[in-house]
């Protein structure tokens, strides 16, 4: 087993704080911003652990906004991005603050397990993907999902079988993991207000995700929404993903797929 100093772990997260300003500087589309944040990443796992606490908050930094619409200036986008800069720099801090006090001189070995390889949590890695009518984003979550070595369940592609279309869902919602689309396919409201009308999914998805809510838990379901579509109310305080014209729901998804115990390589994200 790899052994770790003192030392040595100071000088991994000393490495990521050191780097802020300058990335900070450069904004949020230089891939000097995405290396640094697959080093930091990797630095971290390497002192505290792949599964620790520690790479959790991390991960859970935002460098994006949270909602925005077409009208939103770039520089809040910008604001965004140095807000989440500056988390980081506190969280790394916070991380050598801890190895100072609590870590002796002598060489450490607990936590170091994630240098060998490891099987997931989940054994599969299939990932049932709830969509409407956006083909385009449907092809292009399924294609990202792809890329990081997962396996997209679409149901449409499998087939049929002679089963009615409530057996073919349920014959393949085995899956560990949910990924549901909420894009502006229909448009309702309440009988009362008939004239305030909101863009909504289709039927099928508010069904298909409160189905994977109920088997699998709110930890395994994401939502990634389009800005301006009715959400369900009573779901409503849970964070959604949002489509932002830069991909960051792509970094969201990630984050969101390690902490349900899939092994993901982020440099795959890029």
């Amino acid at each position: 087993m790899p052994k770790l100093t003192k030392k040595v772990a100071l000088e991994k997260l000393d490495r990521g704080i050191k780097q802020i300003d300058e990335v900070k500087a450069k904004g949020r589309r230089s891939p000097d911003f995405k290396k640094w944040y697959r080093d930091t990443e990797i630095d971290i796992s390497y002192v505290f652990g792949e599964k620790s606490r520690h790479l959790n908050d991390f991960d859970k930094i935002s460098y994006s906004l949270g909602a925005f619409h077409s009208r939103t200036p770039d520089s809040a986008f910008e604001d965004a991005f140095r807000r989440g800069m500056e988390s980081a720099r506190a969280i790394l801090q916070s991380m050598v603050q801890e190895v100072q006090e609590y870590w002796d001189e002598e060489e450490r070995t607990e936590q170091i397990d994630n240098l060998k390889p490891s099987e997931p949590a989940n054994k599969t890695k299939d990932i049932f993907v709830i969509h409407g009518h956006d083909e385009g984003l449907k092809d292009a979550v399924a294609r990202f999902l792809s890329k990081i070595e997962l396996n997209p369940i679409i149901l449409h592609e499998q087939p049929n079988q002679g089963r009615t279309i409530i057996e073919k869902f349920e014959a393949h919602a085995s899956t560990p993991y949910a990924v549901a689309l909420f894009t502006p396919d229909d448009i309702g409201g309440s009988a009362k207000s008939p004239e305030s009308l909101q863009p909504r999914a289709r039927q099928n998805v508010v069904f298909e995700f409160g189905y994977f809510i109920g088997k699998l838990g709110r930890n395994n379901v994401t939502a990634i929404y389009q800005e301006g579509v009715e959400l369900p109310s009573d779901y409503l305080g849970v964070v959604y993903i949002p489509l932002d014209p830069n991909g960051n729901w792509k970094f969201l998804l990630v984050k969101e797929l390690k902490s349900a115990g899939f092994i993901v390589d982020a440099n795959k994200a890029l």
